[in-house]
């Protein structure tokens, strides 16, 4: 489950050739995306990959979660460990706030403190990847 928050962070839609950087705070890298799913740590090994129909596999293709067309996010077992709102907003299971996704990829804690930035990824799996899967 915790490595899942990461792999997920590094998840979007690119080219081939291209990837889409996740990074810190402070700007950071420390993963990227590919456009066929496959998430990759700041070293370029592969973590993980997300799948077109919401699954989410660790690097052995073992499944380690859900993303639901609804924004809820689900761990390997169908329990729900979170929401993702249409405006950004990142819930827990109980509803309760603990973070935003903004529009510019800017992601912040419950307090509004930046936490990381996501550009041009799915307000989904960046929440995944920032809130409910941490990579160890």
């Amino acid at each position: 489950m915790k490595k899942v928050f990461f792999i997920i962070a590094t998840l979007g839609s690119i080219t081939l050739s291209k990837a889409q950087t996740i990074e810190s705070g402070s700007h950071s890298t420390i993963g990227y995306i590919k456009n066929d799913g496959t998430i990759e740590n700041s070293s370029h090994s592969t973590c993980g990959y997300i799948k077109s129909d919401g699954t989410i596999e660790n690097k052995s293709h073992s499944t380690i979660g859900y993303i639901k067309s609804d924004g809820t996010i689900e761990n390997q077992s169908h329990s729900t460990v979170g929401y993702v709102k249409n405006d950004g907003t990142v819930e827990n299971s109980s509803h309760s706030t603990i973070g935003y996704i903004k529009n510019d990829g800017t992601v912040e804690n419950s307090s509004h403190s930046t936490i990381g930035h996501a550009n041009n990824i799915k307000k989904e799996w960046a929440a995944v990847s920032y809130f409910f899967f941490k990579f160890n």
